[in-house]
């Protein structure tokens, strides 16, 4: 604040004037901010809080945040203070999302004047969802054949180059842009978050994704393989014009709070600024189409259908062993053979590579080219080096013409042609749930279907089949499954014979 002295003052009277200017402008802070008018960063910045500043991690005065993205969609007023904000959206609208270049003079110097690779992607932002999301998507493509979850808004966006939607991941597009230039994306998600939740009675909530944006430079093979940034936030898909009536919704009900209630909720801004976090691992799921299951006549067991079973009970997925790499594959297929093992960064410099070239690099030549981690991954890849499973079992279902052709057999009057069709499951973590996970995939229904596991002991007794028994199988042990009828429910008992 200027000040015009017209008239000699004494001492006391500046010291006091100083001393209300100055609790005057501390006691504007708070208001300010709820205002919106600073960032945490002007925050941390004011003399009060430099003696914090020295007791945070050394880590945190190193770390660079080199890009900031901004979703141009307002945050919900329903959110507490200390909670991730929440972000509401329209399903098929466009929204733009800002890429700002928040480097500071001298910093990452080797990204000036190049571009830099992003990857959005849409995902579940809980945990639970996370672990299952390949069936959550199967699900989703099984009801929205042809459609994405996720799409650029290529007409509109603007400084992207090289927009890219691989069509095996709905839910991922990439793009490569400078950051000396002004950039922004829109995006268009076509999912709505009660797609993704079990019906219950009384309605549906829907469940939160997240919008996560991993940012990517060159490394010494010209391939955007170096993490460099990676942000997120949190959001809720509505049917059209969903999102408006929702944070009409929350406005009103903040409205009837108390004052001393609203203290406790974060203001809505006009945008959302996605907030640091870990770099999505890349994670490329294969689709593959179910085991036929057993053809059956018992009768206590549902028919087995051929082919692709309900969306609902997609078994989990299975890389096949016999993927191999052969030496008269065309570049194109050897492309497609890259990509299904995950190996989609090294694509372009692979790309006019057939099956035969790639077959004759060396191990010491993929390393250089890929680096140790990639490159071991790939030589290994290449020459089919297959993990053995932890334990095999061969299993074979119990029916009524086999149990007749068995009682022949015993009685000698079978044919000396007669054999039964086995099926192998192999198995890694050695636990009840992963055998029950793999008996449903061979029957194509959902594990839930199964209640209990029991194996058929001595003078016929049933003992439930615990993680210890299996850990104690034999490898390549045989058993006939027979199948029991839950009276209770709708589930089924397994009977390892």
């Amino acid at each position: 604040m200027a000040w015009a002295l017209k008239l000699p003052l004494t001492d006391e009277v500046i010291e006091s004037g100083l001393v209300q200017d100055f609790d005057a402008s501390l006691s504007g802070i708070g208001q300010e901010l709820g205002a919106g008018a600073y960032s945490m960063s002007d925050v941390l910045a004011l003399p009060i809080f430099k003696q914090e500043e020295s007791n945070l991690p050394p880590d945190s005065e190193n770390d660079i945040l080199p890009f900031q993205y901004v979703l141009c969609a307002a945050t919900s007023p329903a959110v507490k203070l200390h909670d991730e904000t929440l972000t509401y959206l329209n399903q098929g609208q466009s929204y733009e999302i800002r890429m700002l270049d928040n480097r500071k003079l001298g910093e990452l110097p080797e990204i000036t004047g190049k571009m830099v690779k992003s990857i959005i992607r849409v995902v579940f932002h809980d945990r639970r969802l996370q672990y299952t999301e390949h069936q959550q998507l199967e699900g989703w493509r099984w009801n929205r054949p042809g459609d994405r979850i996720l799409d650029l808004d290529i007409p509109m966006s603007v400084g992207i180059v090289d927009p890219r939607a691989n069509p095996t991941q709905l839910n991922t597009v990439e793009f490569l842009w400078d950051p000396s230039k002004r950039t922004s994306v829109f995006i268009q998600v076509h999912c709505i978050s009660t797609e993704f939740t079990m019906r219950k009675h009384g309605g549906e909530k829907g469940v939160p994704f997240r919008i996560q944006i991993d940012t990517f430079k060159e490394n010494e093979s010209v391939e955007y393989t170096e993490h460099v940034h990676s942000a997120s936030c949190q959001f809720k898909v509505f049917k059209p014009k969903g999102a408006d009536r929702k944070q009409k919704t929350d406005r009103e009900k903040m409205e009837k709070r108390t004052p001393q209630e609203k203290e406790k909720y974060q203001p809505s801004y006009e945008t959302t600024i996605l907030t640091e976090c870990s770099p999505w691992p890349e994670v490329t799921y294969v689709s593959n189409s179910p085991s036929p299951g057993f053809n059956s006549s018992h009768n206590s067991f549902p028919p087995v259908a051929e082919g692709n079973g309900s969306p609902t009970h997609q078994p989990e997925p299975v890389v096949p062993v016999s993927d191999n790499l052969l030496p008269t594959a065309t570049p194109q297929e050897a492309q497609q053979w890259l990509h299904r093992n995950r190996f989609s960064p090294f694509c372009r410099l692979f790309t006019n590579f057939s099956g035969t070239d790639l077959l004759k690099l060396t191990r010491e030549d993929v390393i250089q080219i890929c680096g140790p981690a990639d490159g071991i991954r790939l030589f290994n890849a290449l020459k089919g080096r297959v993990v053995r499973p932890r334990l095999t079992i061969y299993v074979c279902q119990e029916s009524q013409q086999g149990r007749e052709q068995l009682q022949k057999h015993e009685n000698g009057d079978a044919a000396t042609n007669t054999f039964f069709i086995y099926h192998a499951i192999y198995l890694e973590e050695l636990t009840s749930a992963e055998l029950t996970e793999k008996i449903a995939q061979l029957f194509n229904i959902s594990p839930r279907q199964i209640n209990q596991i029991f194996k058929q002991g001595p003078t016929g007794i049933h003992v439930l089949v615990s993680d210890e028994m299996i850990q104690n199988f034999q490898d390549e042990v045989c058993f006939v499954l027979d199948t029991m009828k839950d009276d209770t429910n709708d589930g089924y008992h397994i009977i390892f014979k």
